[in-house]
């Protein structure tokens, strides 16, 4: 890509497309093209389409993508298979048909089967069954991806497939029902510091693993593979290491200052027991990770607290 060339972030209010465009504009790329969702409905066939034949983007990162944490993923299956199918296949589709050099569609890790070896490298996708909690998302993932091999093999596009660990930072989702473990419980923590409550509840036992990557590191090594990745196949994105749940909820407890009791509700189920990315294929381009949990965690925290209240 060139500093001067016409790139288009899907999804830039969010965590991953906001951190893209904070790291472009770093190193110098301006010429952004950038839509919220009132203005560009990508839910929307026809509006799509207008955009490309209007805007004709050189570049895309396809981050917007419909989220959330085990919660809403167990209860909003339809709409998560609906609206992550329908974002992708109007970008997909229309960056190929208005020349888009070269596309970016960002994966999600449960898209790997539950109990797969660990770490986990990208050949075992498809090889077992999916997290009964996160299927449908998952199976619109795994479409996205064979959708971007599929139109490389029978158009000769470039469009590559990435799969990032767990992600924070700045401009995470903290809703007390759609947001990841991790923002989860710094709301939880937050609100219970607040109202000075005694005690926080947590879903499941606290065992499961997990990897977390910083969303800054992460945009650093996505603009890192639109520059030097060209294959079909795609590619892990994570920092090698991972943390039970009930581990992360003790850093977390200290960072935030709340001194209450942490307690688990066993009925609820822990989702896939551990995932952790084999990072071997990325680490060989020569990208590492740069923010280790600890320092990251602080940031998020810090942007919580001067952004408390101005999101739901």
């Amino acid at each position: 890509m060139e500093k001067n060339s016409k790139i288009y972030v899907a999804g830039h209010t969010g965590l991953v497309g906001s951190a893209i465009v904070r790291r472009l504009r770093k190193v110098g790329y301006n010429n952004l093209i950038l839509k919220t969702k009132k203005e560009l409905d990508l839910l929307d066939q026809k509006k799509t389409e207008a955009f490309f034949k209007k805007e004709k983007p050189e570049y895309v990162f396809l981050a917007a993508a419909r989220v959330g944490g085990i919660i809403a993923n167990k209860t909003h299956k339809a709409d998560f298979i609906f609206e992550n199918l329908q974002i992708q296949n109007n970008v997909i589709y229309n960056s190929w048909k208005y020349g888009v050099k070269k596309l970016l569609f960002l994966g999600v890790s449960c898209i790997y089967p539950k109990t797969c070896s660990q770490p986990i490298k990208e050949e075992y996708l498809m090889t077992g069954l999916l997290e009964e909690t996160s299927d449908a998302y998952s199976i619109a993932k795994i479409a996205g991806i064979k959708m971007c091999q599929s139109f490389n093999e029978q158009y000769r596009t470039n469009f590559i497939s990435v799969m990032p660990t767990n992600l924070y930072g700045p401009g995470c989702n903290f809703h007390p029902e759609n947001s990841h473990v991790l923002s989860a419980m710094i709301r939880k923590f937050s609100d219970a510091k607040k109202k000075k409550e005694k005690s926080v509840v947590f879903w499941g036992t606290g065992s499961p693993r997990r990897e977390f990557l910083y969303s800054d590191d992460l945009a650093d090594a996505l603009l890192f593979l639109m520059k030097k990745y060209n294959s079909s196949e795609i590619i892990n994105i994570g920092i090698g290491k991972d943390i039970s749940i009930k581990e992360l909820s003790q850093k977390i407890k200290k960072a935030v200052g709340y001194e209450g009791r942490v307690e688990w509700d066993r009925t609820k189920p822990d989702g896939s027991m551990r995932k952790l990315l084999n990072t071997n294929k990325l680490n060989r381009l020569g990208w590492k990770y740069k923010t280790d949990l600890d320092r990251g965690l602080i940031k998020t925290i810090n942007w919580f607290n001067d952004n408390y209240g101005t999101r739901k």
